[in-house]
């Protein structure tokens, strides 16, 4: 079950992507934490593609706060993301997820063509032949084209490549851990070196929030 401070949290997340979709602005000013964020996240919450700092936009809150708290506790492993996450509240967690998540992302026509490649294919169609066990499809639990799935399964669409690399490189590790039934953990120790860096580039190039999708079966 939720608790009651997820629950209030995704009510005024809810709230303020309504008046984002409205009027176009903030519903609620940023918390003076955020200063701290915005210098490596932006203040429009997109990240920074060249520096590899990933974009918090329109993530569910409920993993955003998941994040901070591994953070904070050390289960994921940065340096930057430690120092700043040991002096965060609960509150001060819950009001950041909240604000990063009701955040507009800006739409972006996906790219023509479609990439295409070994990426494109770990992506859409797994890798069954690479070990026994086989590497399933990106796509089967971060959705089409990387858009994220529910409240467990976030955007990789637009996020930056290095950033992408680095994460799958982690979980390969085990320097990032957790996750749902560590799936992540699993399907990185089967990925070869060649293959996080196709699938990180593939994900990279594609919108993070298109106007609509492409059809199926376009991108092969």
């Amino acid at each position: 079950m939720n608790s009651p401070a997820c629950s209030t949290t995704g009510k005024i997340a809810a709230a303020a992507v309504v008046w984002l979709a409205i009027f176009g602005a903030p519903a609620f000013a940023a918390p003076p934490d955020v200063a701290s964020c915005s210098s490596c996240h932006g203040a429009d919450g997109m990240g920074n593609m060249s520096a590899g700092f990933p974009a918090l936009a329109g993530l569910p809150a409920p993993y955003l706060e998941a994040q901070l708290a591994n953070f904070r506790t050390g289960m994921r492993a940065n340096p930057i993301m430690g120092g700043i996450a040991a002096h965060l509240t609960t509150a001060q967690i819950l009001s950041i997820s909240a604000y990063y998540a009701a955040l507009p992302v800006p739409q972006k026509p996906e790219p023509a063509p479609l990439p295409h490649g070994p990426g494109a294919a770990l992506a859409l169609d797994g890798d069954w032949n690479h070990t026994p066990a086989g590497v399933p499809p990106c796509g089967s639990c971060h959705g089409p084209f990387g858009l994220g799935v529910g409240e467990t399964f976030p955007r990789l669409a637009g996020q930056p490549q290095a950033y992408i690399a680095a994460q799958l490189a982690d979980w390969q590790t085990g320097r990032r851990k957790g996750g749902p039934l560590g799936l992540m953990g699993h399907v990185g120790g089967k990925l070869t070196a060649a293959q996080i860096d196709a699938v990180a580039a593939y994900y990279a190039a594609l919108s993070p929030n298109p106007p609509r999708l492409p059809k199926p079966g376009a991108s092969e």
